[in-house]
C-alpha cells in the first residue's frame, strides 16, 4: 500500500478510540471488542495482524472499529455498565464510516471477548442494524462456542469465509 490516508478518531481525552486505519477507496472494515493503545504509525500487535491480513487479501486498506470504543489494554478494564452516550457516539461514527468509504466486507473479529461484558452483544446488535446489506466475513474457523476469531493470533494466510451475522446475532439474543 503505497498511497494511503490515516483514519483516526478519538475522544478529546483520548480515553476512547472510534476509528483507526489506513486505506484507499474500498477498505476492509474490521470490528473488534475494544481499542487499546495503537495510534497511527505505532500499531499494537492486534492491528499489525489486521493490516497484514488485509494486505494479504488484496484490500486497499483497513479500518478498525470496535463494539465498544473505550480504550483499555485489558478487556477486563471495560466499564462495568455501558456508557450510553459513548455507545451512541460510536454508532454515529460507524454510520459516517459506512457512508464515506466503499466498504465491501465487514470482518467479525471480536473472538470470545464479546462475553467480557453483558452489554457487548447489545452493542453488536446495534452495529448489525446499521450494516444491513453488507457482506460479513471471518478469518479462520469459529471458536468452539461459535465466535469468530480475534485477529491477534491469526496467520497472514488464514482463509477467509463468509460469516452469517444474522444467525450469530440471533443466537446472542437468545443467550441473553
Amino acid at each position: 500500500m503505497n498511497e494511503y490516508s490515516w483514519i483516526y478518531n478519538t475522544s478529546p481525552s483520548n480515553s476512547s478510540r472510534f476509528t483507526l486505519g489506513y486505506c484507499g477507496h474500498s477498505p476492509l472494515l474490521c470490528i473488534g471488542v475494544n481499542p487499546s493503545t495503537a495510534v497511527p504509525e505505532n500499531l499494537d500487535p492486534t492491528l499489525k495482524s489486521v493490516a497484514r491480513i488485509a494486505d494479504n487479501n488484496s484490500y486497499d486498506g483497513w479500518i478498525m472499529i470496535n463494539l465498544y470504543p473505550q480504550r483499555s489494554t485489558n478487556p477486563d478494564g471495560l466499564h462495568p455498565q455501558i456508557d450510553d452516550a459513548l455507545h451512541q457516539k460510536n454508532l454515529d461514527i460507524i454510520k459516517t464510516v459506512l457512508n464515506t468509504y466503499e466498504i465491501s466486507d465487514i470482518w467479525a473479529a471480536w473472538g470470545t471477548l464479546i462475553n467480557k461484558r453483558s452489554y457487548l452483544p447489545g452493542c453488536l446488535h446495534d452495529i448489525y442494524a446499521l450494516t444491513a446489506g453488507y457482506n460479513w466475513i471471518r478469518f479462520g474457523d469459529l471458536s468452539k462456542d461459535g465466535h469468530p476469531h480475534h485477529p491477534l493470533y491469526l496467520c497472514s494466510d488464514t482463509p477467509k469465509y463468509s460469516f452469517n451475522i444474522t444467525d450469530y446475532v440471533n443466537s446472542l439474543t437468545q443467550d441473553r
